[in-house]
C-alpha cells in the first residue's frame, strides 16, 4: 500500500467529507476524483463537505442550531460554512465561543446544547463525543 503526505487543512477537508467512520479516506478521494468505488456507494447528500463544522472528532452539519444560557441571558448560534457563528463572528471551537460569552475559561462541550437540522430535541454537545 502507498501513502501520501497531506497538510492539516487537506486532512480536515477529507475528514469533513466522511459521512460516517465507515467511509475511508480512500473512499472520499475516489468519490472526489470520480472513480468507481468497489466497496461503497458514493457519498450521500448529508456529507458534511457542504459546509459542516468538524471539531474534536465531531461533525455538526450546516444549519445545526446552538443555544446556551449564562447569567440568565440566552445565547444562540448556528453552524455555517465550517464554523459556529454567533452574532456574525465565526468560532472554530465550542469553548472559544463559550469564552467569548462568559469572559473566562469555559468548557464549551458542557456549555452548549445543539439541535441538528430536521430534529426537534436539543442535546448537550458533549453527548456527541466518544
Amino acid at each position: 500500500m502507498h501513502s501520501i503526505e497531506v497538510d492539516f487543512d487537506v486532512f480536515k477537508a477529507l475528514t469533513l467529507r466522511r459521512a460516517t467512520e465507515d467511509v475511508t479516506y480512500n473512499d472520499v478521494l475516489r468519490d472526489l476524483l470520480g472513480l468507481n468505488s468497489t466497496k461503497r456507494a458514493p457519498l450521500g447528500p448529508h456529507t458534511p463537505a457542504t459546509g459542516g463544522w468538524f471539531t474534536k472528532g465531531v461533525t455538526f452539519p450546516d444549519g445545526t442550531e446552538f443555544r446556551a444560557r449564562h447569567k440568565g441571558q440566552a445565547y444562540s448560534g448556528k453552524v455555517q460554512s465550517g464554523a459556529l457563528v454567533l452574532n456574525g463572528k465565526h468560532y472554530d471551537s465550542p469553548s472559544a465561543a463559550a469564552v467569548e460569552i462568559t469572559g473566562r475559561p469555559t468548557n464549551g462541550w458542557i456549555f452548549w446544547e445543539c439541535r441538528l437540522p430536521g430534529k426537534t430535541s436539543w442535546q448537550i454537545i458533549k453527548s456527541f463525543r466518544k
